[in-house]
C-alpha cells in the first residue's frame, strides 16, 4: 500500500487523500513555481495511513467509546478529559513497520534534495475536511517545528495524528457538522525555512476587518512565524494597494512598526525557544520595501490562481518566511480566508455608536487602549484569565481579559461577549477567532490585567476605527442597521461625497453609497500618526527639551532620515483614504491647523507664536509661502507627490484652505510649482477649465470660506479648477462670530440669510465659469434644509460626514 505522496505529486483535487493544506501545497508547487512563487518541498502521509495506524493499534473502537462519553460539548472539564485520553492513546501507539519505512524513505529523499542528512522539517496536520469555503480548520491541529532525524519525525507524526482530537478540533467538528470518524488526518512534512535567522509572518489578500478586497495585508516579525500566528507580539503591519500595484506602481500604503519584543528561534535544548529581540530588531522594520512588494506579488498570484480555479473571488490566508541563509522569500502554505469570502453582498450593515450624552466624559473612564477587531460595542463583567488552565472560569457574557489566547481557548471564547488581550496584532489567534465568532476584541492592550479588575463592569468599544477602548462601567450605545443596499447617490441631483479624516475608517466608509471624498483632512494623520510638529524635522536644533528630543527619537526610531518619516507617514495616511475610494475622486486638503493646534504637537511650542484669535490668525494658505513654514509645507507636497506618482493614486485632487487674496493664491501656486506638484504658467490664463491641471491631470481646488472668496469668485476662477464651500468658516466670517466662543454659539447658524446669500453668490459665480463647486462644511450634515437649499441652487456636490449619508439618501429616495 502506498502511504506517502510527495507534494509535487498532489493537486487541489486530492483533499480527500491528504487534506486541504497539503493538497493546496501540491497545487501551488505544480502550478505557481513557474510563476516565481517559491515553496519548500515536502511530502504528506495519505488519509489511509491515519486509518491504517488506528486499525493496526486497534484504536477506533476505543476512541468511539471515549467520544461516546462526551454528552455535553460545553462541559469543558469532560471535554479536556476526553481529548486528553484519545491523544494519549494515539501518541503511545506503535507505528506500523511498512508505514514507518515509507516515512523514513520519503524523509531521506527530502534531505537529499536539500543536500544534507537529518534536515530540519516542520510537521503539520492537514485534516481531510479542512480549508473548505465555509470551514478552514485553521489552528485546530498542532504544528511541530525544527524536527530533525527519523526518530524525532516518527514521534512528531504520531503527535500530529493525535492532534485531530484537540479540544478545539472536537468542538469545531461538532459545530460544523463533521463526523469525527469521517475526517482523517494527513501529516505534512515540509523543509524548514531558516526564518529564525530572518523574519516570517502571515498575509491576507483583503482587509481582515472590513473585507475590503483591494489590499494585501502583511504581518511580519523576526524569527519563526509561529510568534505572529500565536499573537505573542504585536507584529509589523504593511498594506499594499492591489489596483495600482498591478499597474507597476510601488503601492505600499501603510507601514506600521510593531513592538516585536520576542522571537522564536531554533533551540539548543529543545526544538525551538522564545528569546528577547535586541534593540535594533525592535526599532526596525522586519521587511524592506522591496520584500513587501515581492510578497504582495506572490499573494496576488496565489489569489488570482485560486479565484480562477474556484470560479469566484477567493481571498487567501497565507503563511510566508524569509530564509536568513539564502535571503529568499518563501510561501509555506495558503488556505481560503473564510470570514469574508462566504459573505454575500449585504443590503445593510450594522452600526454601533456611543450615545452623544456619554461622549463628553469618556476620556476619564478609559482603562486601556489597543487595536480594535470588528466594529461592535460590548458590555460585560471582566474576567481575568491568566492561562488556558483557567478557561473553565469563563461564564456566558463575560469580557475575557488575558495576556494572549491560543486555540485551546476557543471553547471559552465562544461564551464571551468580548475579548481583551495584552499582546497580539490584527492577525493573531484572538483576532482571527473573534472575527469568526462575530464578537468584538481589543488586542495589544498593554497592562490590561493590571488596569482592569475581575468582576468589574466594562464597556468594550470597537466602533471608532483602528483604536479600541475599554471604559470603566456601563456606557450606553445605539445599535442600528444602515440600509445601504437600497440606497444610491443617483437619486440626488448632485454628487454625494463623504468627509473623512481617519485612514483607519476609510475602508469601512467606502462601502457606503458615495461619489468620492469631498474633504480628506490631513490634520488627523499629522496629530495621531505623526504627532510631531513638521518644523521639528526641518530645524531639530531649535528643540532644547531633552524629554521632547527623546520622544521624537522614539516615535521616528525606524527612520534614519527623519524627514522621510514625516513624508512617508503622511503619504501612507493619504493613500489609505485614496485607495479606499479609488478610482473615485478624493479631494485632499493641505493642513489647516491653527497656531494653538500646531503648538499642541510635539515640539510645537518652539515654532508657533501665541495668537489671541487663532481662528483668523496664521493658518491655511498664509503659512505655505511664509519663510518660517514653507519648508514644512514642502514636506506635505512631497507626501502628496509620493501618493500620486509613486503609489499611483491619481484620483487625488488637492485643496488649498483659507486663501485670503488672489495674490495669496498666486504665491501658493508658485510654491506648488517649486515642489513639482503643478505648473503655475497654466493657471494665469483666461477661464479655461483645464488651466488648473498639470501634465499629470492634478486638479487644484480652493476652499471658499472667506467673504473675499465670494466677492471675488470670478477672479479666483482664474487660478483654480474648482471650489468647495467651507460653511463653518464662511458662517463665522460673514456673521463675525468666533466659532470657538460658547457665548456666541446660539448666533452661529448656516441658515442665516447673509450666509445663504454668500453661498448662492459663490455657486453662481463658479458655475458661470464652468467650475465645479461643492460644499464640505458641517452645515449639510447637521441641517438637511441647508443641503436642500444648496441643491436647489445648482451646487455640484455635497460632502457629508459618513454617519449622515444613509439618512440623507433615504430622504431623497422617499422624495
Amino acid at each position: 500500500m502506498e502511504f506517502i505522496k510527495k507534494f509535487r505529486e498532489l493537486t487541489i483535487k486530492d483533499v480527500n487523500l491528504v487534506g486541504g493544506k497539503n493538497a493546496s501545497l501540491g497545487e501551488m508547487i505544480r502550478a505557481l513555481a513557474q510563476k516565481g512563487v517559491a515553496i519548500p518541498q515536502g511530502f504528506a502521509t495519505a488519509a489511509q495511513a491515519y486509518r491504517y495506524f488506528l486499525k493496526y493499534n486497534n484504536l477506533e473502537g476505543k476512541i468511539r467509546d471515549i467520544m461516546g462519553s462526551l454528552k455535553d460539548p460545553q462541559d469543558s472539564h469532560n471535554l479536556k478529559k476526553v481529548g486528553s485520553e484519545i491523544r494519549r492513546l494515539i501518541s503511545e501507539g506503535t507505528m506500523p513497520p511498512d508505514l514507518k519505512i515509507e516515512i523514513e524513505q520519503a524523509y531521506r529523499d527530502l534531505c537529499e534534495i536539500y543536500g544534507g542528512q537529518d534536515c530540519d522539517v516542520a510537521v503539520r496536520s492537514s485534516a481531510t475536511a479542512e480549508d473548505l469555503p465555509t470551514a478552514s480548520f485553521a489552528g485546530q491541529q498542532e504544528t511541530f517545528l525544527n524536527v530533525q532525524g527519523v526518530q524525532e519525525l516518527l514521534i512528531a507524526c504520531k503527535k500530529s495524528m493525535a492532534s485531530l482530537f484537540t479540544d478545539r478540533a472536537i468542538i469545531y467538528r461538532i459545530e460544523k457538522g463533521f463526523d469525527h470518524f469521517e475526517v482523517a488526518l494527513s501529516v505534512g512534512v515540509q523543509k524548514m525555512i531558516r526564518s529564525d535567522l530572518a523574519s516570517a509572518g502571515v498575509i491576507f489578500t483583503l482587509d481582515t476587518e472590513t473585507g475590503f478586497k483591494d489590499v494585501i495585508m502583511i504581518n511580519s516579525s523576526w524569527g519563526l512565524g509561529e510568534i505572529v500566528v500565536k499573537g505573542e507580539i504585536i507584529p509589523d503591519e504593511f498594506l499594499v494597494f492591489k489596483q495600482t500595484f498591478k499597474k507597476g506602481f510601488k503601492s505600499i500604503i501603510k507601514k506600521s512598526l510593531g513592538d516585536k519584543n520576542k522571537k522564536i528561534i531554533y533551540g539548543k535544548k529543545s526544538d525551538t525557544e522564545t528569546v528577547d529581540t535586541n534593540i535594533q530588531e525592535k526599532n526596525s522594520f522586519s521587511l524592506t520595501n522591496d520584500e513587501i512588494l515581492e510578497l504582495a506579488k506572490y499573494a496576488m498570484i496565489i489569489e488570482d490562481y485560486y479565484s480562477q480555479i474556484n470560479k469566484r473571488w477567493s481571498p487567501m490566508d497565507i503563511e510566508w518566511a524569509k530564509d536568513g541563509k539564502d535571503g529568499k522569500l518563501y510561501i509555506l502554505q495558503a488556505r481560503p480566508e473564510t470570514v469574508h469570502a462566504t459573505e454575500k453582498q449585504k443590503s445593510f450593515f450594522k452600526t454601533y455608536k456611543l450615545e452623544k450624552k456619554e461622549k463628553e466624559s469618556l476620556e476619564s473612564k478609559i482603562l486601556v487602549r489597543g487595536q480594535s477587531i470588528g466594529s461592535k460595542i460590548a458590555i460585560g463583567k471582566a474576567n481575568i484569565i491568566e492561562s488556558a488552565k483557567g478557561i473553565d472560569q469563563v461564564k456566558e457574557g463575560d469580557i475575557i481579559v488575558t495576556q494572549m489566547t491560543d486555540p485551546d481557548w476557543v471553547p471559552a471564547m465562544r461564551k464571551a461577549a468580548g475579548i481583551i488581550t495584552e499582546q497580539g496584532g490584527r492577525t493573531c489567534h484572538a483576532a482571527i477567532v473573534s472575527r469568526e465568532l462575530n464578537i468584538p476584541a481589543i488586542v495589544g492592550a498593554k497592562n490590561a490585567r493590571e488596569m482592569i479588575k475581575t468582576e468589574q463592569e466594562v464597556t468594550l468599544d470597537c466602533s471608532r476605527g483602528k483604536t479600541g477602548y475599554v471604559y470603566q462601567g456601563h456606557i450606553s450605545f445605539q445599535e442600528y442597521d444602515v440600509p445601504i443596499g437600497e440606497l444610491s447617490t443617483k437619486d440626488v441631483p448632485c454628487e454625494v461625497m463623504v468627509n473623512i479624516a481617519d485612514p483607519d475608517s476609510a475602508f469601512a466608509v467606502s462601502f457606503l453609497p458615495n461619489d468620492g471624498v469631498g474633504l480628506a483632512r490631513i490634520e488627523f494623520i499629522i496629530s495621531n500618526y505623526i504627532q510631531i510638529h513638521p518644523m521639528a524635522f526641518i530645524k531639530p536644533d531649535k528643540i532644547k527639551d531633552p524629554e521632547i528630543i527623546k520622544k521624537i527619537e522614539f516615535i521616528t526610531r525606524a527612520y534614519k532620515n527623519k524627514k522621510s518619516f514625516y513624508i512617508d507617514n503622511l503619504a501612507y495616511g493619504i493613500s489609505t483614504i485614496a485607495s479606499a475610494f479609488y478610482p473615485k475622486p478624493v479631494i485632499v486638503r493641505f493642513s489647516d491647523f491653527k497656531t494653538n493646534e500646531y503648538r499642541n504637537l510635539i515640539g510645537g511650542k518652539y515654532f508657533e507664536p501665541i495668537e489671541q484669535n487663532p481662528m483668523i490668525g496664521w493658518r491655511g494658505a498664509s503659512r505655505y509661502y511664509n519663510p518660517y513654514f514653507k519648508d514644512a509645507f514642502a514636506l506635505e507636497c512631497a507626501a502628496l507627490k509620493k501618493a500620486r506618482e509613486e503609489i499611483g493614486l491619481i484620483n487625488i485632487k488637492i485643496m488649498i484652505p483659507f486663501v485670503r487674496t488672489t495674490q495669496e493664491a498666486e504665491k501658493v501656486l508658485q510654491e506648488l510649482e517649486k515642489n513639482n506638484l503643478c505648473s503655475s504658467k497654466k493657471n494665469n490664463k483666461s477661464n479655461e477649465k483645464e488651466n488648473s491641471k498639470d501634465e499629470n491631470n492634478l486638479e487644484i481646488i480652493m476652499m471658499c470660506e472667506i467673504p473675499s472668496n465670494v466677492l471675488l469668485i470670478e477672479d479666483f476662477c482664474k487660478f483654480f479648477h474648482g471650489f468647495s464651500i467651507g460653511s463653518n468658516d464662511l458662517t463665522q466670517l460673514v456673521l463675525g462670530i468666533d466659532r470657538d466662543s460658547q457665548v456666541l454659539a446660539p448666533l452661529f447658524d448656516e441658515r442665516d440669510k447673509a450666509v445663504k446669500k454668500s453661498m448662492v453668490m459663490a455657486i453662481e459665480g463658479a458655475l458661470r465659469h464652468q467650475r465645479h463647486i461643492g460644499i464640505c462644511g458641517q452645515g449639510p450634515s447637521d441641517l438637511p434644509e441647508v443641503a436642500n437649499f444648496l441643491i436647489s441652487k445648482g451646487i455640484s456636490s455635497i460632502s457629508l460626514n459618513p454617519d449622515s449619508v444613509p439618512e440623507f439618501l433615504m430622504k431623497y429616495k422617499k422624495g
